[in-house]
């Protein structure tokens, strides 16, 4: 189907205005009237803008495009200004209604006509289009070289698609700078970071959320900030009119079994026992919007296989279904895993790997970014105050220690933002008189110094080989393999799946390769059994 025509227009009130009545008034060439009446470009809706005093000659025009194009409905959008010379008001109240207006991207084509008009509103009309807070192209009107002519059966003039250089624009190149300072700035939740490895991240995955619908791989380790940021995404391109959809966050930890296939892409009524109704699946729910799979390193190789289909074909098969359905959505994937080293392990398939790694940013831990402690510590605080229905803040002591604590290496901050947004939590809490001093902010360092020592011992300790094994009888190349061997299967739920990790290219030259019994056999050598090794 083909898509409808919206033209945005101001109501000219000296272009569209007639200086005759009756017959007479198709003598003028008037702009708004006059795209109605070209045989090659059909207009489906105009959204004009009008003000009150000039409602009468809004009704005329309505009522002459009306009668040149019966099928054209006309919309009339009340802009009350008191000067429409003023540059900030005139952006301002374009600005509001663009920010209500319901773009349906899918259904219709948008044109801005910049021939009506102060000079003013045709730059807000500019400034607007090329950030794309209104997702169109501009349109031009020129009227004929013969006006004498009747309008009603003469030459009605030309129109014309432009795109601008703004750049000649001074006024609207500053505006066009805020607008994406601004982008950017909410990208980072509002927080003036200084890191510069980070702000630079930052500013090319702006260009790249505005500019390309491909997949972005945000990694980095568990609490940087990858499900905070894929939302942010979604919120700056659906505020410049690029998604229409829903942002659908998944764990993909979570997904187990047949379940996971499932949950992601939806079964039919009675495909397995306790499907009692259709379900959609979070592909679905996401269509026209944007699918956030976080830890994605977790899914099943055969949910994988049906996820590589899904991103490149836009369209899957449901569980226990014989139809396939759509889902047209943009994909954010977050790992806090190496996918090249999972590649190699044989626990991610490779083709999905080089499919979702068009656009891929790590983002750094906390401890890279000391120097955006101090301006997260006051954003964190601000949502705890918010959260807890009480202004909250440290007294300039208690600041000093808690931000000397935590700029210093004895700050492992080893969660991440997950770590200080909890720490900041705490002392909001315990300030119960709305101000945090130094004897909380003692206590909380020395609490914080005793969960990170406990992590430290936790990493110390974190491989044992089994303690029936007898260490002095395996030489050390054994020992080595063994603890090798044993950290794989510590990262599998079963003994087939960390078989065919180990085995993954000898496994290739098997008519019908045995993993499992290759791996328990391998184990017995040593007098173990999968589940000595797999706690």
């Amino acid at each position: 189907m083909d898509k409808k025509n919206v033209v945005i227009s101001f109501l000219g009130t000296v272009l569209d205005a007639a200086q005759s009545r009756g017959d007479g008034r198709w003598r003028k060439w008037r702009p708004n009237i006059a795209m109605n009446q070209r045989d090659d470009f059909q207009i489906h809706r105009m959204e004009l803008f009008i003000q009150e005093k000039f409602l009468g000659l809004a009704n005329q025009v309505k009522a002459d495009i009306q009668q040149v194009s019966p099928d054209t409905e006309v919309n009339f959008v009340p802009l009350e200004l008191a000067n429409p010379w003023d540059f900030s008001e005139v952006y301002t109240v374009l600005h509001d209604w663009v920010s209500q207006y319901h773009f349906d991207l899918y259904n219709e084509n948008y044109l801005t006509h910049i021939t009506t008009g102060t000079h003013v509103a045709q730059i807000c009309l500019f400034l607007l289009v090329e950030s794309r807070q209104i997702p169109s192209v501009l349109l031009q009107t020129s009227p004929p070289k013969n006006q004498n002519k009747n309008m009603m059966t003469g030459d009605v003039g030309s129109i014309e698609i432009i795109d601008l250089d703004l750049a000649r624009y001074d006024v609207l190149a500053q505006r066009l700078a805020a607008v994406r300072d601004n982008a950017l700035l909410y990208l980072k939740s509002g927080i003036s970071t200084k890191n510069q490895r980070f702000n630079k991240m930052i500013a090319e995955i702006e260009q790249v959320a505005l500019n390309s619908p491909s997949p972005i791989l945000l990694s980095g380790a568990t609490g940087a900030g990858k499900s905070m940021l894929a939302r942010r995404i979604y919120e700056l391109k659906k505020a410049r009119h690029l998604i229409s959809g829903n942002f659908v966050d998944v764990n993909c930890a979570v997904l187990r079994g047949d379940g996971a296939a499932s949950a992601l892409f939806g079964h039919k009524k009675g495909a397995f026992t306790g499907a009692a109704d259709k379900r959609d699946g979070w592909l679905k729910t996401a269509d026209k919007g944007v699918l956030f799979l976080d830890e994605i390193g977790e899914l099943g190789l055969d949910e994988q296989a049906m996820l590589l289909k899904a991103i490149e074909e836009k369209r899957f098969y449901p569980v226990g279904s014989d139809s396939e359905t759509s889902s047209s959505f943009q994909l954010i994937a977050g790992t806090n895993r190496d996918l090249r080293h999972e590649v190699r392990a044989g626990r991610f398939r490779e083709d999905l790997f080089a499919r979702i790694n068009v656009w891929h940013y790590e983002l750094p831990s906390l401890a890279e970014r000391r120097e955006d402690i101090e301006p997260n510590m006051a954003h964190q605080l601000a949502l705890a105050s918010q959260e807890l229905g009480r202004a909250t803040r440290f007294n300039r002591e208690a600041q000093a220690a808690y931000l000397d604590f935590a700029l210093s290496e004895q700050a492992l901050w080893r969660g991440n933002f997950r770590d200080l947004a909890a720490s900041i939590m705490r002392l909001a809490t315990l300030a119960t008189e709305g101000r945090i001093d130094l004897a909380l902010v003692q206590a909380e360092i020395e609490r914080l110094k005793y969960l990170w020592q406990d992590d430290d011992l936790l990493a110390q300790n974190a491989f044992r080989l089994p303690e029936k094994l007898d260490l002095a009888k395996l030489d050390e190349f054994d020992k080595m393999q063994l603890e090798n061997v044993i950290a794989v299967c510590r990262q599998h739920k079963n003994l087939a799946s960390a078989g065919r990790a180990l085995f993954n290219v000898s496994r290739l030259a098997k008519d019908h390769p045995n993993d499992s019994d290759r791996l328990r056999k391998y184990l017995a050598k040593f007098g173990l059994s999968w589940q000595d090794v797999s706690g």
